[in-house]
């Protein structure tokens, strides 16, 4: 993965690009794009744009580290979906919501593990779309010219969500000519055998084994484009194509099952699902009642236990997928029109195409999905053996007596069922730059309007009751009938046979499945206008003395209009709740960057340059505005040592979602529990209640006066208080972000740069979500008024309950999104560039891109230390940051450059279960007893990639690589998702899950 760390994008191409090649292909990417910076660039506007500021200056220099991806880059992994790419940066907290079993297929960026919603994602230095909703799947790979990744804040320059960072994606443009890419992958994986087959043969669960090719993934483009009137025109555009097979978890031997550890450091075991092909059933009445039964496999109608033999048991996971089925189309089109010298149109659109699907296990479900009434069967139901019949019925076998059950079947053999996902979406830009002012000034007027919507199709839930119906079933001169046949409510139903083995009727399925997919859509939509003037004041003399380029400036000014809409079919409502919502924002701000290069070129300092830069915000939603800042400065002693460093403010406001929760008090409840200071109900002897909860000492941090301690008269109705949700004042939460380091470019080793930079990331006031009981509890324990705003007493009679149907302001606990404490996230990134001559051999380039992470956690509140992740996962941490990550990237190139090969190295450092941790040193808090000698480390790991490409006669490209060359196994956790915690089965998402990548692509210009 290269990196450009020395000066952004300078003019100084050595810094993106191999010495060797400078003076060959300096001007342009492997695809003919200009590179930023270049002359061939710059010939248009004499401009560049260097992410993290809006000043635009030929010799534009960033004070703050950018890690660059070039478009070679990747080409050489050979990526089908961005968020791939990303991955591998050790900034980025590794994710795959394209492929993840579980989510919706929009890929988010998620820079040092501080969330998707605190990193900014650009497209051309304007935002992708609202931040709820954006998905960087709307970026096809080959039209990505590179990614700049910004660390730390950046809000006086882009607004708010630049917290953690900043990642712009710049995309080619200016094309002439037809351009046709294609990337053909596949995983070629050999299963081994190890502690997860071991504990699927003993559950009697199938292990695949061997050689296995699969996962097969397509990415075809074609980019084309035209000069119209002597160039002052071009109008390029594009379509893009990309699936992807599925491939599930049983596909591979490290997934056979999800493992568990039934005993601490005991011997692993497979999760084991309640649902079997040959039917649970469980009776509720009787001597067996709660009881989890299973058809014995033999069929010869008895019951057996649960899980005691096989054939009784089941995977419950068997369906999940490593890597979804998906299809995507993207398209667009730019345009740029040279209005006159001075004057530039352009305007881009981008449109895109998900869809995708997971498999669910066909089957019922249990009762308790659809309330509290159970299923019930008939005691002379003629499917029923006389030994089920006395289990289920009792002494009334037999008779036509109705009996509650629950009915666990799942139906293996017939097709599973699909949750289907698409997301679409349209970004249109268009804006006026130019020059003006005697030349001294730019200015750039544009506008972004960005719209999507993913619509989730789940699959119609079994009907409850066409089961019931299925399940009441009586002899009709021999045959099976169901009772409602017999009476005529419904003679459509398929008498259901839940007490025989493995009844895969496909006519019964399609009886009880319902029919009424589970619809809900998200819409969030963003309208954005910047609008900037850029000048060089040392066009009117404003000079530093000692200095070549004069003082410039920036002004702008913005509007956005975010919306965000929800809606869902009433089947959807009835299992996932919620309700149709709008919500609306609007923000107005005002932003202004100087640069002032104080010394240049003298013979005791080569640079010395101060920036800063301000912005004021006004959101709708807020009660008052907020301002964002920076300070930066560069130094340079002399040429081949910089040293740099930024200052930052940043700020992230609160989502339309999340301003709309936290000022309307949108709905109110009955709680669970009653006031912990009044008696508890005595459920042994209801006329002698328990004494309160809480003692004398809690409740007086609650606000309750010693003299009611204890009173009947604080019981809540039903002995359940009311819960208000929402009516919290927001504030936008602040991150005062500094990063500092050094470039070092020694001219006595000419083509190689080292940058060395410490960043700090100090986040207050997080936005986070309170249940009710965090603030109860806390306010009882601690007395602090952190909790203790969440807890308000009604006046007079101190009670926590108000009136039904009434939207209470006092008497009542709170819940919702409301400010919270602290986070963190410090370290260190390493980057390195070396071009190396080798004569009649070639060239070598080398890039290297680390980080050293040192602190990655929160503070939970202020009565709690601050927990620091780094190098652990598992409960309290999830998927933390490794303390070490690089990626080191060697590239030999033939003399004519017709010609390379490149070994790509990834490294990730060693990782600890959060049980382990030293509870002092982390603050992780830990319960000695839960210690682990088993599965508690992740050794580090290190992968090694390999790609060989050929340019032919310069028009064609052919390229080979291999990911993954050893097919390394991702580690092996137990316990991942029941009690780490974790997203993935029995790993992280930080490794590699199938093993070796196969790749083959092309590209052909004419």
């Amino acid at each position: 993965m290269a990196a450009a760390p020395a000066l952004a994008q300078s003019t100084d191409q050595d810094a993106l690009l191999p010495a060797s090649a400078a003076t060959e292909i300096a001007d342009t990417d492997d695809d003919g794009a200009a590179l930023p910076g270049s002359a061939a660039q710059q010939s248009d506007r004499d401009q560049i744009v260097v992410t993290g500021t809006r000043i635009v200056r030929p010799n534009n220099r960033s004070a703050a580290p950018i890690i660059t991806t070039t478009a070679r880059d990747i080409a050489v992994q050979g990526a089908t979906t961005i968020e791939e790419v990303l991955n591998r940066l050790p900034q980025v907290q590794p994710n795959a919501e394209q492929n993840y079993a579980d989510s919706d297929g929009r890929q988010r960026i998620k820079l040092r593990s501080l969330g998707f919603e605190r990193t900014l994602t650009l497209i051309d230095g304007m935002r992708i779309g609202l931040q709820n909703g954006g998905d960087v799947g709307l970026i096809p790979n080959v039209l990505v010219e590179r990614i700049d990744v910004l660390s730390g804040g950046a809000s006086s320059v882009y607004g708010s969500d630049a917290v953690s960072g900043v990642v712009n994606f710049i995309l080619k443009k200016n094309f002439e000519g037809l351009t046709v890419t294609g990337n053909y992958s596949l995983y070629n994986h050999n299963n081994r055998a190890n502690e997860v087959t071991d504990a699927a043969g003993r559950a009697g669960f199938p292990a695949a084994s061997g050689w296995t090719n699969d996962g097969g993934r397509m990415d075809v483009s074609a980019t084309g484009g035209i000069n119209l009137l002597d160039g002052a025109v071009n109008i390029t555009g594009f379509v893009n194509y990309r699936q992807s097979g599925i491939v599930p978890l049983s596909a591979r031997s490290t997934s056979a099952c999800e493992v568990t550890q039934p005993t601490k450091d005991g011997p692993l075991a497979c999760s084991l699902a309640s649902f079997v092909p040959a039917g649970t059933i469980i009776p509720l009445s009787g001597a067996q009642s709660g009881q989890l039964l299973v058809n014995n496999p033999n069929g010869n109608g008895t019951f057996v236990p649960l899980n005691s033999a096989p054939g009784t048991q089941a995977n419950p996971f068997d369906d999940f997928s490593f890597q979804r089925e998906f299809k995507r189309i993207n398209a667009g089109g730019f345009l740029t029109a040279q209005l006159s010298s001075d004057i530039e149109f352009y305007s881009s659109a981008l449109w895109y195409r998900d869809r995708s699907r997971n498999p669910q296990i066909n089957r019922t479900l249990n009762y308790q999905a659809y309330g509290t009434q159970p299923y019930q069967v008939n005691c002379n139901n003629p499917f029923l053996s006389s030994t089920q019949a006395g289990v289920l019925c009792g002494a009334a076998a037999g008779t036509s007596a109705l009996v509650p059950l629950d009915v666990r079947y799942r139906f293996g053999s017939l097709e599973s069922r699909y949750d289907e996902y698409e997301n679409r979406g349209v970004r249109v830009t268009a804006g006026l730059r130019g020059r003006g002012f005697d030349d001294a000034w730019t200015y750039d007027l544009s506008g972004v309007y960005a719209e999507n919507t993913a619509t989730a199709d789940l699959f119609a839930l079994p009907n409850f009751a066409n089961i019931n119906r299925a399940l009441n079933v009586v002899n009709v001169n021999g045959r099976p009938t169901c009772q409602s046949v017999v009476n005529g409510t419904d003679p459509a139903c398929v008498p259901f046979n839940a007490f025989a083995p493995f009844n895969n009727d496909p006519a019964l399925n399609a009886y009880i499945s319902g029919t009424d997919t589970r619809t809900g859509t998200s819409s969030p939509r963003l309208f954005q206008v910047v609008g900037t003037i850029s000048g060089d004041l040392g066009r009117y003399g404003i000079t530093s003395p000692y200095a070549e380029d004069g003082v410039a400036v920036a002004v702008g000014t913005e509007f956005r209009s975010e919306r965000f809409k929800s809606a869902a079919n009433a089947a959807f409502r009835a299992s996932q709740g919620g309700n149709d919502a709008r919500f609306t924002q609007s923000v107005k701000e005002v932003n202004a960057e100087v640069q002032v290069p104080l010394v240049q070129n003298q013979s005791w300092t080569d640079l010395l340059q101060f920036n800063a830069g301000y912005r004021l915000s006004e959101y709708n939603r807020l009660e008052d505005t907020f301002d964002t800042w920076k300070i930066e400065g560069l130094w340079a002693p002399i040429a081949d040592i910089t040293f740099r460093g930024s200052y930052n403010k940043a700020q992230r406001a609160p989502t339309v979602i999340e301003a709309d929760q936290a000022s309307n008090i949108n709905y109110t409840s009955i709680g669970s529990r009653n006031d912990p200071c009044a008696p508890q109900p005595n459920p042994a002897n209801p006329s002698q209640p328990l004494p309160p909860a809480a003692t004398i000492e809690q409740c007086r941090n609650t606000g309750l006066p010693d003299n009611l301690y204890g009173s009947a008269a604080l019981n809540c109705p039903d002995n359940s208080c009311t819960i208000r949700n929402g009516g919290f004042g927001l504030m936008p939460e602040t991150a005062y972000t500094k990063t500092f380091g050094v470039v070092l470019r020694p001219r006595f080793l000419p083509g190689l740069t080292v940058s060395v930079d410490r960043f700090l990331i100090d986040l207050e006031d997080s936005i986070n979500f309170f249940a009710a009981n965090d603030f109860l509890n806390g306010c009882l324990s601690t007395g602090i008024d952190y909790y203790c705003r969440g807890i308000v007493r009604n006046p007079g009679t101190f009670t926590l309950a108000s009136p039904a149907g009434t939207t209470p302001t006092t008497g009542y606990i709170a819940q919702g999104t409301s400010n919270g404490y602290e986070s963190k996230s410090h370290g260190w990134d390493f980057q390195g560039q070396y071009a190396l001559p080798l004569g009649n051999v070639g060239s070598l380039d080398m890039a290297f891109n680390g980080t050293l992470t040192t602190m990655v956690g929160s503070q939970d509140a202020p009565n709690v230390p601050p927990r620091n992740c780094v190098g652990y996962f598992g409960p309290g941490c999830g998927e933390s940051m490794v303390d070490w990550s690089h990626v080191l990237s060697t590239t030999w190139s033939s003399p004519k450059r017709d010609v390379s090969m490149t070994v790509n190295w990834r490294h990730h450092g060693s990782q600890t279960i959060t049980f382990n941790a030293d509870p002092v040193a982390t603050g992780i808090p830990v319960n000695t007893a839960d210690r682990r000698t088993t599965y508690a480390e992740i050794p580090a790991y290190n992968y090694i990639d390999l790609s060989l490409a050929f340019d032919i006669a310069k028009r064609f490209n052919l390229r080979f690589s291999v990911n993954n060359l050893f097919d390394k196994d991702p580690p092996l956790l137990p316990n991942a998702r029941n009690v780490l915690g974790l997203l993935r089965t029995n790993s992280l998402m930080r490794y590699d899950m199938l093993g070796r990548q196969l790749v083959a692509g092309a590209t052909m210009k004419f």
